[in-house]
């Protein structure tokens, strides 16, 4: 692993994790108060006041999808190796079984210097955030030269802490059942897409991405090139 890595793994720790975990069936937006000691005084530790960066933002969690090893590998963003190693999980049997495949999307807000020691300026707003009683907020103390890969740890661990509720709820919902290969969930999305692409909300190749992905274009072929008639 690159040192500088490594590096992050070790420094970054979460001073205020949200309370509640991602949502199953929704969308969770999340504020992070990223604080950092800035990199130049990292490099000249004679400079006599310290200072502390906060970058303010959001980190949106777009509802989880069930998916499987076929429809990823079917699909684009994934990097050679990522590639092979699905298509691995394909050969041992495996492309029908469903996991969950979260998207998240990083929004910053703001960035100030405050001269405080970074710790101090952490626990204060943590203090802040507890007393307001704000569940989707978090206070990290991050390297500022990498300080969105502090972001993705952060955003790791949440995650990895979600992830057995958000099973569990999809397994309640019964959106884990597979029919031809494809999930409950993966269906009811393509209807809401169908009526999204109907109401001109959605492009309609998207819709035709997602229906050759899963490989079901055939089967929802009547009724895609339908909505595309009623639009005109």
């Amino acid at each position: 692993m690159d040192p500088r890595f490594i590096k992050v793994l070790s420094d970054t720790t979460v001073i205020r994790t949200p309370t509640q975990n991602l949502a199953t069936f929704g969308t969770t937006v999340i504020t992070y108060h990223m604080i950092t000691r800035p990199l130049y005084q990292s490099l000249d530790s004679n400079l006599a006041k310290e200072e502390a960066v906060v970058r303010r933002g959001t980190v949106k969690a777009s509802r989880p999808q069930i998916v499987t090893p076929y429809f990823l590998s079917r699909t684009d963003g994934f990097g050679e190796e990522a590639q092979e190693f699905m298509r691995e999980l394909i050969r041992r049997g495996m492309a029908d079984d469903p996991g969950i495949l979260y998207t998240y999307a990083n929004e910053p807000s703001g960035m100030e210097i405050v001269a405080a020691r970074p710790e101090d300026v952490a626990e204060r707003i943590k203090k802040q955030i507890d007393l307001q009683s704000r569940p989707l907020e978090a206070v990290i103390l991050g390297v500022d030269e990498l300080w969105d890969v502090s972001l993705m740890k952060f955003i790791f661990e949440l995650t990895n802490r979600s992830a057995p509720g958000n099973f569990r709820d999809f397994q309640r919902a019964g959106d884990l059942e597979l029919t031809a290969g494809v999930p409950r969930d993966a269906r009811r999305r393509i209807d809401e897409m169908l009526q999204q692409v109907a109401a001109g909300e959605l492009d309609p190749a998207t819709l035709h991405r997602q229906l050759e992905a899963w490989h079901v274009f055939e089967e929802y072929e009547d009724r895609f090139f339908d909505v595309l008639r009623r639009r005109r």
